[in-house]
């Protein structure tokens, strides 16, 4: 049961970054990028119920068939259905829609909004406001919800609580806003960029560390500051060293941990940290279950509840793609909007 659509804007994503630089599996290649998207439904197939021609959406790389034992359970935000079970290495399905010359051309988690038009499972797609703008409403596609999740449901942030979010991507800076939002006292932001601290500051940051400045584990700095550690840190860099960080610099008996960044290799730490009392827990896309939560957060960026225009450092053209790579890879981009259709 698919929707065809035209994509009308695209941001770039550091997955896309990942899956381009780091990832191992040869065979997710040829693919069309793109999952931080959105469009307008131009077709519906046989089945398709919920969307029709000219509804304003949003496709997004997390499954929500609404159906199997993951979906009607309130504990995470998994499907059944997803290529994620099975692909990862792929980062995308094996079949695909999108061919080249005759040769299959796969379809990157699902999505490939580097095109100007997609046809996708209805079970990626959410319908949204009407009046909502696609070229900003689209970075609530994945890195948005992804970091102020991990901090609002996933991490559980409390109010007056003290928080620490390592790497200020957009991910790392949507962290820092769910944990203002959430009633944190105090935001540690922690980032070997420092260009990074004052847009960090704009949103909720209240101290800003950067670890190349100290000779001793950052771990350590937080817990002198913190008389023992924060009660919840986010990770947003992928990197296994600033996990074991992150988790190492909770307090012990409640600290709560969180996973965002996402990388294929192994991480470790010691178990004295868990038995100690500590949480190390990891999200996917924030917790949210598509089809219930999205619709909800560009209500709530179009009511001003929360941010979006400011993750916005660039706005190009899709053949400035590599470009707006080179930005990212640089740490000069926050978010760059790329314009599909014309």
């Amino acid at each position: 049961m698919a929707t065809a659509g035209k994509i009308v804007a695209s941001s770039l994503c550091h997955t896309e970054m990942f899956h381009l630089f780091e990832g191992k599996d040869k065979r997710g290649f040829p693919t069309v990028l793109g999952h931080e998207g959105a469009g307008v439904v131009e077709s519906v197939g046989p089945g398709v119920t919920d969307f029709k021609p000219g509804d304003k959406v949003i496709p997004v790389s997390v499954a929500h068939c609404g159906e199997c034992r993951f979906c009607k359970s309130p504990k995470t935000n998994l499907c059944e259905r997803s290529w994620i079970n099975d692909h990862v290495d792929l980062m995308s399905y094996p079949t695909t829609c999108f061919t080249c010359r005759g040769q299959p051309i796969l379809q990157f988690t699902s999505t490939g909004t580097f095109s100007e038009y997609i046809v996708i499972n209805q079970i990626y797609v959410v319908k949204i406001h009407d009046d909502a703008p696609l070229d900003r409403v689209c970075l609530l596609g994945c890195g948005i919800p992804t970091g102020y999740g991990a901090a609002v449901n996933t991490a559980g942030v409390t109010p007056g609580s003290v928080c620490a979010v390592f790497g200020l991507g957009a991910v790392g800076l949507a962290a820092v806003m769910g944990c203002k939002n959430a009633g944190a006292s105090r935001i540690f932001a922690v980032d070997i960029n420092e260009q990074k601290f004052e847009k960090a500051k704009l949103f909720g940051a209240t101290d800003f560390l950067n670890p190349k400045a100290y000779d001793k584990p950052i771990s350590e700095v937080l817990a002198e500051l913190t008389n023992g550690g924060v009660d919840f840190s986010i990770e947003c860099v992928g990197n296994p060293e600033v996990m074991r960080a992150a988790l190492e610099s909770c307090i012990k008996g409640w600290g709560v941990s969180v996973l965002v960044g996402y990388t294929d290799v192994d991480f470790s730490a010691r178990p004295i940290q868990l038995i100690s009392g500590k949480t190390w827990k990891g999200t996917l896309l924030g917790g949210y279950k598509i089809k219930d939560s999205l619709p909800k957060l560009v209500n709530d960026y179009m009511t001003g509840k929360i941010m979006v225009d400011e993750f916005i450092t660039h706005k190009m053209d899709l053949e400035q793609i590599n470009d707006a790579i080179n930005l990212m890879k640089t740490g000069q981009c926050i978010r760059c909007i790329l314009n599909i259709s014309k």
